[in-house]
């Protein structure tokens, strides 16, 4: 079968070589068959043949599939001609050309806006959004050439930069279909995302409107990924400010927003005690995961690529094997992760390339050690752990003991839209019970930038804390040393299990709690100062009402004013011990029945 001229004279592949995959099967060579999301997805797609299409799928469902598999049921029906896949990228822009190469829909994923044309034995062109940014009016012209099938892979990327969203918006504005992707939170901002629709939420704030979303929770129900166990760390910090103050504090305490940000730097510091002693909790953790699953491996994001080197050459005298380290977004990197992927060696340690999109099946346990700490980077980091390859597996993220990536982990099945203008408002926030008192602590004590990054790490200790899981916490907040029996309660969890096994073993270990596992602790100095007493309390309270929120969907404002209104007394924020203490407990009693 031959080539059919273009208008413009460039050869079109003929597409109808390329079979229909949907409804029967997937693109052929991306799975054996299509999952229950997706055929509803393209059920949805094709039932109304829209020109712009949202779908938000949690990482680890199968977008790739999806996309392609709707790429080749466009090109067979002719109602395509070419596809342009943008990626945030260059790693996964090859990515995706593999993948689509696989499936019969080869891309070039060598191309530049402004190149000129490609190679007749293509159907389409791999892109980054930063690439299509240089040049987008060349992207235009090639768009306008054809009927042209763009997907937009994790399409919040079009708001990095404001010269990615306009370039965007200038280079497929003519295409005859655009199919955008996302699989984490948007951001939040007032910058309107490219061909995505927006409509006013009950507070009058424009959100994002998704064509079709599968979350974290149904995924996890329909065994498409694995249930995430986040192991946080707690411990006792000290570092020297520029003035030369030293400050001591405890990893996870309400701190104003500089010093939580320079209590959590002196942790990850690798010439501490925390870092190393968490890795070693994680090697163990792996350790115990390939007893079941013989090929998992582990990952560590780190902020720099300074740390990624220092953390490197921990995990080689912790475990015995050199790691694999990949630093930038190179092509020596992506062959790195390849070649991890389909090794079996236990550990790689990255910077950001492995942050989102990258398929790496095979990890199961992951560090996150960097100081970003958006919902956003959160999500995609996670997002590296989650995709099942076998019914049982689980996944394990340790984390710093840090409130605002608590509450992150304590509301994965939360489904977010992007909010142009999101404000946090009262105790619908998990952490609003601190939020008054640190929003006037940061007003008086905001640091500069300057003055921020200038500080000196003294020392850290690392503690267990606790386990975050469905929502819920276990464990002995703070109370054990690493190393101990306490904590291999939880670290020699089975790597095989099914989500409802996991929140069993958990509870189990809670109720068989050691009781001389605060024995072995040092008698301390001094008790706990009455605020000390009060923040622990509100924030054990908190962390209790988002379990409830993930377990009923209730509100978390709505769960306070319910707590107040049984038991008495005013908001969180300003409640004695006594009052949280009932408050606790009430919640603790709804908890432990079947159904409220």
């Amino acid at each position: 079968m031959t080539s059919r001229p273009s208008p413009d004279g460039e050869a079109v592949p003929p597409s109808s070589a390329l079979t229909p995959a949907w409804p029967e099967r997937a693109a052929w060579g991306t799975a054996t068959s299509l999952r229950a999301w997706q055929t509803a997805a393209l059920t949805e797609y094709f039932a109304r043949s829209p020109r712009d299409f949202l779908a938000v799928a949690t990482p680890g469902a199968g977008k790739t599939t999806f996309a392609l598999s709707a790429a080749a049921e466009l090109l067979g029906r002719r109602v395509v001609d070419r596809v342009i896949v943008v990626a945030p990228t260059e790693h996964l822009k090859l990515q995706w050309a593999e993948a689509a190469a696989r499936a019969g829909i080869p891309l070039d994923p060598t191309y530049s806006a402004g190149s000129g044309k490609t190679s007749t034995d293509y159907v389409g062109v791999a892109v980054t959004y930063a690439g299509v940014a240089v040049n987008p009016l060349a992207m235009r012209i090639r768009t306008e050439r054809f009927k042209t099938l763009v997907i937009l892979d994790e399409i919040h990327h079009a708001g990095d930069a404001l010269s990615w969203g306009e370039g965007v918006r200038e280079a497929f504005e003519p295409a005859t279909r655009r199919l955008a992707l996302t699989g984490t939170p948007f951001r939040s901002d007032v910058n309107p995302i490219p061909f995505v629709s927006y409509a006013p939420g009950a507070d009058g704030i424009p959100r994002s409107v998704a064509d079709f979303t599968y979350g974290y929770g149904h995924a996890l129900a329909d065994h498409v990924v694995r249930p995430v166990l986040f192991l946080a760390y707690s411990g006792d910090l000290s570092w020297r400010t520029r003035a030369g103050d030293e400050i001591s504090a405890r990893l996870g305490e309400p701190l104003t927003k500089d010093l939580t940000a320079q209590a959590l730097r002196t942790a990850l510091d690798p010439s501490g005690e925390w870092i190393p002693s968490v890795l070693a909790a994680a090697d163990r953790r792996l350790t115990e995961v390939r007893r079941h699953v013989p090929d998992a491996g582990g990952l560590v994001i780190a902020s720099d690529q300074d740390a990624a080197r220092a953390y490197a050459a921990i995990l080689r005298r912790i475990s015995g094997e050199p790691p694999v380290v990949v630093l930038s977004d190179e092509k020596a990197a992506s062959k790195r992760i390849a070649a991890f992927t389909e090794a079996e060696k236990r550990w790689m340690v990255a910077v950001r390339m492995v942050s989102e999109g990258v398929d790496v099946p095979r990890l199961a346990v992951g560090v996150y050690a960097t100081s970003t700490s958006t919902p956003l980077f959160f999500a995609q980091a996670v997002g590296r752990f989650v995709r099942a390859r076998a019914r049982g597996e689980t996944a394990s993220v340790f984390v710093p003991s840090v409130p605002t990536l608590l509450g992150y982990a304590a509301e994965m099945e939360v489904e977010r839209d992007h909010v142009l203008g999101r404000t946090i408002t009262d105790e619908d926030d998990i952490f609003a019970a601190e939020q008054e008192l640190l929003e006037r602590a940061n007003a008086d004590v905001g640091a500069s930038d300057e003055l921020l990054g200038s500080y000196e790490a003294l020392g850290s200790q690392a503690r267990f804390d606790q386990v975050v899981y469905d929502g819920a916490a276990f464990g002995h907040a703070g109370e054990v040393h690493v190393g101990s029996d306490e904590e291999m309660d939880f670290l020699g969890i089975p790597g095989l299990l099914e989500p409802d096994q996991v929140r069993e073993l958990l509870h189990h270990r809670q109720r068989s709690r050691r009781p001389t596992a605060a024995a072995h602790e040092p008698v301390p100095d001094r008790q706990p100062s009455t605020h000390e007493q009060l923040a622990v309390l509100r924030r054990e309270l908190n962390g209790l009402v988002a379990a409830w929120h993930h377990r009923t969907g209730q509100a978390h404002g709505v769960t306070h004013a319910a707590l107040r209104k049984e038991l008495g007394g005013p908001a969180a924020a300003i409640a004695n011990a006594e009052q949280l203490h009932a408050r606790i407990n009430r919640l603790r009693e709804w908890a432990a029945k079947p159904s409220r």
